[in-house]
Formats: structure tokens, C-alpha cells, sequence
């Protein structure tokens, strides 16, 4: 019924449970879900959690937040798209939140990286996992330097301007809202929540973190995600389980997964 399209099972807040957190998706009916890859050192780890569970899928990327890790080049970004389960590049992007004393110019290597990234997802035809925070400008400027639209992809964890969702709407990609949109202080993205049209909208956790009300500040997982789709279903006037479903195909849609969730990708 529903699909995650952002979770982090590889971190140690859940790749130590993931039996639990398997029956727990199972029981809120989460049948899919993204596992995402935040360096190349993670990356095995995170696929082979994908192996585990027929409704999982990965993704190869590098965060745009990680420094001290292995660079990824083009070549190593395409030989782990090509693995079985893999069905996205990312997430990859910007993010200028947290320059500390340095400046927007500085950060001309994450904006490299970025470019790698997307020039991967051309060159293998998959989508891209897009991680942005207060950089949609620049954000939005290399994707299309870099052709983007091509493949298109999804700015996931959505917390832009409505503006920023428009342009990425513009270029054929997805809005995902996490749990930040049952937040009490959130409605400005609740507006934006309310413009994106049902074709273009998913839903994810990003757990462990930005678990949804009223679990705010614990553990996230997957099985928390029909709480999001919940609170998007109120925002639009319809009942969730419209949201469930047609999240669900979007996601399937996106992600080239056709089938039931046991079918492989």
C-alpha cells in the first residue's frame, strides 16, 4: 500500500533491528521503500539490505555533506548502477546550511561532485535522489547546465520555496515530503505540499531521522511514512488512502518498478 521513497537502513540507529523494522513495515503495510547510499564506503552495506527484502531497492551516491570520503569519479558511480537492485543515483545535490566560515564559493567541490553525479544518471538512464538546502538556486542551475531533465529524478525531503518546487516541477521531477510536514511550524510547506499534483508527489521518512508527529524527536523508521501521507491526504482534501496509492505508483513509476513488490527490478 504505501512505498518510502528515502530511508537510511544502513545506519547503526537501524541496521542493528532490521528483522523489527521489517515487521513493522510489514505490519503498517509498507511494501517499498529506497535504501539510500551516503558514501561509496556504505554502499555495499546498503545493497545488500536491498538483497534482504523483496520490497527494498538502492540507490549509489555520495551526500553532498560528506567530506573525508572517497571521492566518487563517473566510472565508479556506473559500475554500481549497474547492480542488480540499484535503481537510482544519489542522493546527491547541494547544501549551504551549514557553511560555518566558509563561503558559497568555497564549496566549488560539492558542486563538482553534484555535476559527477548527474552526468552518471544520463549516462545510465536512472533518476536522481536530490538532496538540496538552501541552495535551490544553485541547485536548480546545474541541473539544467547538466541536462537533467533527461532523466529527472526527485527532490527528496522537500523544504524550499514554492518557488524552488515550481522549477523542479518544471524539469519532470518529483516532490517527496518527509515527516517536517506534520511539524507545527511547518506551514509553508504544507502550501507547497497542497500545489504539487498528484503525478509528481512521494512520500518518505529520511529515517532514522524526522520521525512525524506525534513521534517527534525518536527513532524514524519506515513504518512511520503513513503518518505522512496522512497529514498530505488532510492538507489535499482526500482520503489517504489516495495518497498511499498513488504515491505508490509514482514511486513505481520513477523507480521503472512494475509488478508486485516482489518482483525484481
Amino acid at each position: 500500500m504505501y512505498a518510502d521513497s528515502h530511508c537510511h537502513l544502513s545506519f547503526p540507529e537501524l541496521h542493528g533491528r532490521l528483522d523489527e523494522v521489517f515487521a513493522a513495515m510489514a505490519a503498517a503495510q509498507v511494501e517499498r521503500a529506497l535504501v539510500i547510499s551516503t558514501t561509496l564506503e556504505e554502499f555495499d552495506t546498503v545493497h545488500a539490505i536491498a538483497q534482504r527484502h523483496p520490497g527494498l531497492w538502492a540507490s549509489a551516491g555520495v551526500h553532498p555533506d560528506n567530506e573525508g570520503v572517497r571521492e566518487p569519479t563517473l566510472a565508479d558511480l556506473l559500475a554500481l548502477a549497474a547492480r542488480a537492485r540499484v535503481v537510482a543515483i544519489g542522493e546527491t545535490g547541494l547544501d549551504y546550511y551549514r557553511l560555518g566560515t566558509r563561503s558559497v564559493a568555497d564549496m566549488g567541490w560539492q558542486r563538482e561532485r553534484f555535476r559527477v553525479h548527474i552526468r552518471a544518471a544520463r549516462a545510465c538512464g536512472k533518476p536522481l535522489v536530490v538532496h538540496t538546502r538552501a541552495a535551490g538556486a544553485d541547485t536548480l542551475a546545474i541541473l539544467r547546465e547538466e541536462g537533467a531533465a533527461a532523466v529527472s529524478g526527485v527532490f527528496h525531503c522537500f523544504t524550499e520555496t514554492a518557488e524552488v518546487a515550481r522549477a523542479a516541477l518544471d524539469l519532470g521531477f518529483y516532490i517527496s515530503f518527509s515527516g517536517i510536514v506534520t511539524f507545527r511550524n511547518a506551514d509553508e510547506l504544507r502550501a507547497v505540499a497542497r500545489l504539487v499534483p498528484d503525478e509528481r508527489l512521494l512520500i518518505e521518512t529520511d529515517s532514522p531521522y524526522l520521525a512525524p508527529a506525534p513521534h517527534r524527536g525518536k527513532i524514524n523508521d519506515p513504518s512511520r511514512v503513513p503518518l505522512v501521507a496522512a497529514r498530505l491526504a488532510a492538507e489535499r482534501g482526500v482520503a489517504v488512502e489516495h495518497v498511499a496509492a498513488l504515491t505508490r505508483a509514482n514511486f513505481d513509476r520513477l523507480f521503472d518498478l512494475p509488478g508486485p513488490a516482489g518482483s525484481t527490478a
